[in-house]
């Protein structure tokens, strides 16, 4: 469908894929709706004039914060502190001129490396010269308190509520030890809306759930690095990543007729994300999911709604979909695009059991999720009679679906007998890096192949 944005934002076209024809009776109406962004008139990073903070010097579109821990155990080996160092600096030099920043350096409390002021700097040549000279200020030693580190960088944002993108990294090596689980909730849900954040977790003394939590409240991406020499690397990409960021704050608004539910809304590309318990109500039956900020991608999402049943002949809109972003100042949001989700009730049962491709294959990557983690669970617990049959299961499907990459995981963790049926044995030799790399990236999909 074409779009419907202005054109100083990208382009936003939704497309909708299902089965729209239901058995006599039936309720449940599932679509995968594939949202693509292109190009666009703004850039989250446009550059400034030199006297950026000057009296009707144009407003910074675009803020990251870089938060790295300096827990005592980021010393052991001296390797990850050093590579920390390194990565911050080249996700410095990374970030654009005109683009603003921090680097937060996080162990039980949070302290401003870079500048210092209770604010952000605006990058430029010397901007950037002087955050670099001021890692030498990431020594380790301390805990780890991640909401603490949250909180400043929440703060380091709202010292500019000018700029609308917003963006943190949140590098750890340990788990969240010196504050509570309570305490930890409480700052991600304080912050949750205000930026996006990706996580990285370097060698394996964290927790994959730790991190996931807050990646997943912020709209972010969370993965390993299981050595420092990969940090730098993974920072340059992570730092591109956001700068080709355009737009902030898109939402997903379904509205659905009267007596219709939504049951669900995941984003089902290119990573699982339940969205569900996130809607924000929008008026007569329609709800906002929030989908984050946007450059040029495609992502796509899965929507099943519940109608009321009706007999054959029937036609009903089941659902409208809308990409919609506020307007600063105006009641009514700016509608990017739409796309319609229907059901055709009929008596034709080739046509009525007819499963999606796309529907069918998103299901099938949900699957593979829950049965990797579910497996490395019972693992854990030493149930490896399940662990083999969720791991198996896992390679069917990844085998399946074309899920290439996480085949290669599961192959690290187990010996693949036959790929079709799902045929696996426990390998005796995993480390402990490779078992927390398939956690890690359990939830990485791939698109349903055309």
């Amino acid at each position: 469908m074409a779009s419907l944005a202005k054109s100083n934002l990208p382009r936003f076209d939704v497309d909708i894929f299902q089965n729209e024809y239901l058995a006599d009776g039936a309720r449940e109406v599932n679509a995968i709706v594939t949202v693509t962004a292109t190009g666009g008139g703004t850039s989250g990073g446009r550059p400034l004039p030199t006297d950026a903070t000057a009296p009707g010097a144009p407003a910074q579109s675009s803020a990251v914060v870089i938060l790295v821990d300096c827990s005592g155990s980021m010393e052991y080996p001296a390797t990850k502190m050093r590579g920390a160092r390194e990565a911050t600096a080249a996700a410095v030099d990374t970030v654009r001129d005109g683009v603003a920043f921090a680097v937060v350096a996080g162990t039980h409390e949070a302290k401003e490396v870079y500048p210092g002021d209770g604010g952000l700097a605006v990058a430029g040549p010397a901007t950037r010269a002087a955050a670099k000279e001021s890692l030498r200020r990431l020594t380790s030693g301390g805990g780890t308190a991640m909401g603490t580190w949250l909180a400043k960088a929440d703060r380091l944002f709202l010292s500019r509520r000018d700029i609308a993108l917003r963006h943190a990294i949140l590098l750890t090596d340990g788990k969240n030890e010196h504050e509570s689980a309570a305490d930890l909730d409480r700052a991600i849900a304080q912050v949750t809306g205000h930026f996006t954040a990706d996580c990285r977790g370097v060698g394996t003394d964290w927790r994959v759930d730790e991190l996931r939590k807050i990646s997943s409240a912020l709209l972010g991406s969370v993965d390993i690095v299981a050595e420092p020499s990969g940090l730098v690397d993974d920072f340059r990409s992570m730092m591109e990543n956001a700068m080709g960021k355009q737009v902030a704050d898109v939402a997903l608004r379904v509205w659905t007729p009267a007596n219709a539910v939504v049951k669900f809304v995941k984003q089902v590309a290119p990573s699982m994300e339940d969205l569900s318990g996130r809607r924000t109500e929008a008026g007569p039956r329609a709800g906002d999911y929030p989908t984050g900020s946007w450059g040029d991608e495609s992502r796509d999402y899965h929507v099943c709604i519940e109608v009321p049943a009706a007999g054959v002949g029937n036609v009903m809109l089941a659902a409208r979909i809308s990409l919609v972003l506020p307007q600063p100042g105006e009641a009514s949001p700016e509608v990017l695009s739409q796309g319609l989700v229907k059901a055709v009730w009929t008596d034709d049962l080739a046509s009525s059991t007819r499963i999606s491709p796309q529907v069918a294959h998103y299901t099938g990557q949900a699957e593979l999720a829950s049965s990797i983690q579910e497996g490395l669970e019972a693992q854990r617990a030493g149930d490896f009679t399940r662990a083999t049959a969720k791991l198996g299961a896992a390679v069917r499907i990844a085998h399946a679906t074309g899920n290439d990459g996480t085949f290669k995981l599961l192959q690290k963790v187990v010996d693949v007998v036959d790929p079709k049926e799902g045929t696996v044995r426990f390998r005796k030799d995993v480390s402990e890096a490779d078992s927390k790399t398939l956690e890690t990236r359990s939830t990485k999909t791939v698109r349903v192949k055309k």
